[in-house]
């Protein structure tokens, strides 16, 4: 069985780096054992590989913005459009979601409205219930979220599976094997209360007490199994080799 790759596009709050890196984190909320992943430090400059070589790509979160345009950023943009293209099974989270966004051709900025942090209900379109990954899930589940920027225009041909009160496009998928999804299907709820803890001073800033964030955390385990089926699908799909 071909191993999943991992871009690391991002490393966690340092409060959080106990607990391993963004890798780690969504090696072990898929399910995966070491031995089945690859990790692939894209912010470090290290060089990507064949993605034909690998049963699906993970792209995890980050504290750089897709705006920034900076050189690694950049080149995984075209090395994702072109496995994107080669039909391998990608799944962006957070920062990769938006990531994958601009790689196909659509937009990314910042959220005009504002930040979104903490649990928060993910609304499903209709689209979600034909879809691999969503379909079967109800209406709504809760979602870990933290970020600033967002896909503000999904790329061409792409579908929109799901949204919530801050943001338009939660998730998307391109063709049949690309998945994009804004909220962090990795995040525990220590994780969660981490971040927002981390930024309290900045969500005061923003008129947003981070104490009734706390107490709106709860646990997402519907937002983790759509990862887990991303795995469950790759592997049918491209997973042997």
């Amino acid at each position: 069985m071909k191993p999943f790759l991992i871009l690391e596009t991002g490393t966690p709050i340092p409060r959080l780096r106990r607990h391993g890196s963004f890798g780690h984190w969504i090696r072990v909320a898929a399910g995966l054992h070491g031995r089945q992943v690859r990790h692939c430090r894209v912010l470090d400059g290290e060089a990507l590989p064949e993605p034909g070589e690998h049963a699906g790509v993970l792209v995890t979160g980050s504290g750089a913005m897709v705006t920034e345009r900076l050189d690694w950023s950049e080149r995984s943009a075209q090395w994702l459009r072109r496995a994107a293209d080669a039909g391998t099974p990608l799944f962006g989270i957070c920062y990769g979601h938006q990531l994958l966004a601009h790689a196909l051709g659509g937009q990314v900025d910042y959220n005009p409205r504002g930040r979104e942090m903490g649990t928060v209900p993910v609304e499903l379109d209709a689209a979600a219930g034909h879809d691999a990954l969503f379909s079967g899930l109800g209406t709504r589940f809760d979602a870990h979220t933290t970020h600033l920027q967002t896909v503000t225009a999904p790329p061409p041909g792409a579908t929109v599976l799901a949204r919530s009160e801050r943001d338009d496009c939660q998730a998307f998928r391109w063709g049949d094997s690309v998945w994009g999804v804004q909220f962090h299907p990795e995040f525990s709820t220590g994780m969660m209360r981490g971040y927002i803890q981390a930024r309290s001073e900045a969500l005061a800033n923003e008129g947003t007490c981070h104490q009734g964030l706390l107490r709106a955390v709860k646990p997402a385990p519907l937002a983790r199994r759509v990862l887990r089926r991303f795995i469950h699908v790759a592997h049918q799909r491209h997973g042997k080799g």
